[in-house]
């Protein structure tokens, strides 16, 4: 059984709300446009991580597991179902919500808590965080991208995991599909993409069978392997291994679609 999403924001986190990131993650239509992301995908990756930070002799219940922008819970719910102990963290109610009643559904116990990344409160230590499906890079300054890193820094116990889920912009700069449309349960989605100021930028233009089209907006930093690693150098956080995707592919800085980090405290 679950617990239910804390649905007070903080004061300080009331211009979130106003960012593209709070508008659309609450939007019903988000989980369609983005129904592709199946739980097949999520569980191949959780099991990759798992193998790759886990002992299999450790008692699962004994590993407790933050997901910082857990949407609506693929990842930990994959979790949860294996036996850890869970934490999903977001912003969006609409999203935490669904998450809950899924765990309620499968009778899996999944915390759920509702905060703004900036603010994560360092109450308790994490044995593994995990920070996927491009959930980094949101905000206006790299400061306040520092500042994620910096809380993950004071919520990893010691010897805890950090996994770090980029878009690699090698890859992305040769293959950016700049415009794209395609039926979603009977809405058309018209998916427009750029690359600017160093940052991944699309427009969604979700048009329904009947009323006015609907636009949303997504714009996320991009990272080269030499920025992030500074960035983190300056959290006290080093990366100890890359993968180039989902299955734990080696790292190519040409070819690989991902750039997967796993990332110990310093």
């Amino acid at each position: 059984m679950s617990s239910s999403p804390d649905s007070t924001i903080r004061a300080d986190e009331k211009s979130a709300q106003q960012a593209w990131f709070a508008e659309w993650f609450n939007h019903p239509l988000y989980l369609q446009v983005y129904s592709h992301r199946d739980n097949a995908e999520a569980s191949k990756c959780i099991r990759m991580i798992i193998e790759r930070t886990q002992s299999p002799d450790r008692r699962r219940s004994s590993v407790s597991v933050l997901d910082i922008a857990c949407g609506a819970g693929r990842h930990a719910l994959e979790l949860a179902r294996l036996g850890y102990s869970v934490t999903g963290n977001d912003l969006s109610p609409f999203l935490l919500e669904t998450a809950r009643s899924e765990a309620h559904r499968c009778g899996i116990e999944l915390s759920l808590t509702c905060c703004d990344m900036r603010h994560l409160k360092a109450d308790r230590h994490y044995n593994l965080i995990l920070q996927l499906f491009t959930s980094f890079g949101y905000f206006n300054t790299v400061e306040e991208d520092l500042c994620v890193l910096e809380n993950v820094s004071s919520l990893l116990a010691p010897d805890g995991w950090y996994i770090l889920d980029l878009i690699n912009v090698r890859h992305l700069r040769r293959n950016l599909v700049p415009v794209s449309r395609r039926t979603v349960a009977g809405l058309d989605v018209l998916e427009e993409r750029s690359i600017e100021h160093g940052r991944i930028k699309k427009k969604i233009t979700i048009a329904p069978a009947e009323g006015e089209p609907l636009r949303f907006s997504e714009s996320v930093r991009l990272f080269t392997p030499e920025e992030i690693r500074t960035l983190l150098d300056q959290a006290g956080l080093a990366i100890e291994s890359v993968t180039g995707d989902y299955s734990g592919a080696i790292f190519d800085s040409e070819a690989s679609p991902r750039m997967l980090l796993f990332i110990r405290k310093t």
